[in-house]
């Protein structure tokens, strides 16, 4: 297959680069490369290398800073996909997008499901969900998996923040009324995988994500709150000294809003493609293990 990949220099694109490789011909492409706030750029581009799949792990995640930055957070996160899906539908291709748990407000006490509608607290789900509505007005074969908490050993993100302060601080303050799921960008990539390689197996990719596309939540398995995903990576990595201490979001304010429930069920995906990803806490330590 020729395959686009979306968000090379990204955390989750660049988990998916060696997966990808066995697959095609992977030509992955960052922010240096395309801008994806410039939509006729994308079109350009995308009818430049005719990928017969799209997979668009690149998104605007600045979370606070698209609070003062809508117009920028839009264009990528609920534009920018909408186009690439209608190139992939022009070239007879089909689209992976990855979406997120922050298009819900998190009021619900029970794990959201597909069919839930959407509410956003703030920006950036906002965008999300726009990307979302994009894909699928386009009527491409497209499958968005919506996933939450993402982490790993590259990029920016909440894992690598408490390394880092768990070593520099000797008392960390973490908010412990969110809930959600961690998600290991390793585990989420090899899923992807594993569902491109289904469709390969099967003859053709494209028909596979016709016949299974739609909305999808993957994440981890369980759930737990900041600060427990905090105390237990603490307990894995002896050098992380500081001292932990829970407190409520009331106590640390940031310009935009976070659901208090971010719990996402993964029936569907489980049921539909026969994809389960291992508990958070299993995925925690495998992903610790690649650590000096």
């Amino acid at each position: 297959m020729d395959i686009l990949l979306m968000g090379a220099q990204g955390q989750l694109g660049l988990a998916l680069q060696p997966l990808l490789a066995g697959l095609g011909t992977v030509h992955a492409v960052g922010r240096r490369e395309l801008d994806l706030s410039d939509a006729p750029a994308i079109r350009q581009y995308v009818q430049q290398w005719r990928p017969q799949l799209i997979i668009n792990a690149a998104a605007y995640t600045a979370v606070d800073r698209a609070e003062s930055e809508p117009q920028l957070a839009q264009a990528i996160n609920g534009i920018a996909p909408g186009v690439l899906a209608e190139e992939a539908g022009h070239l007879g291709g089909a689209l992976i997008h990855f979406s997120t748990d922050y298009v819900f407000d998190g009021m619900l006490n029970r794990p959201y499901v597909e069919t839930d509608e959407p509410h956003p607290l703030g920006v950036y789900g906002k965008s999300k969900w726009l990307g979302e509505r994009a894909v699928q007005a386009t009527g491409t074969p497209a499958v968005i998996l919506r996933t939450s908490w993402v982490y790993g050993l590259e990029g920016s993100n909440f894992l690598k923040t408490m390394l880092r302060l768990g070593q520099e601080r000797d008392h960390v303050r973490v908010v412990n009324d969110q809930w959600g799921a961690p998600t290991w960008t390793h585990s989420l990539a090899q899923a992807t995988v594993t569902m491109i390689r289904h469709g390969i197996e099967q003859g053709n990719c494209v028909q596979y994500m016709q016949q299974h596309q739609g909305l999808y939540h993957l994440t981890n398995s369980g759930a737990t709150t900041w600060y427990e995903f905090a105390r237990t990576l603490f307990a894995l990595r002896p050098e992380c000294t500081a001292t932990l201490t829970a407190i409520p979001s009331s106590e640390y304010p940031t310009p935009a809003q976070r659901p208090s429930n971010s719990r996402l069920d993964n029936r569907k995906i489980a049921q539909q493609l026969g994809i389960v990803l291992p508990h958070w806490k299993d995925d925690l330590q495998e992903c610790l293990r690649e650590l000096p």
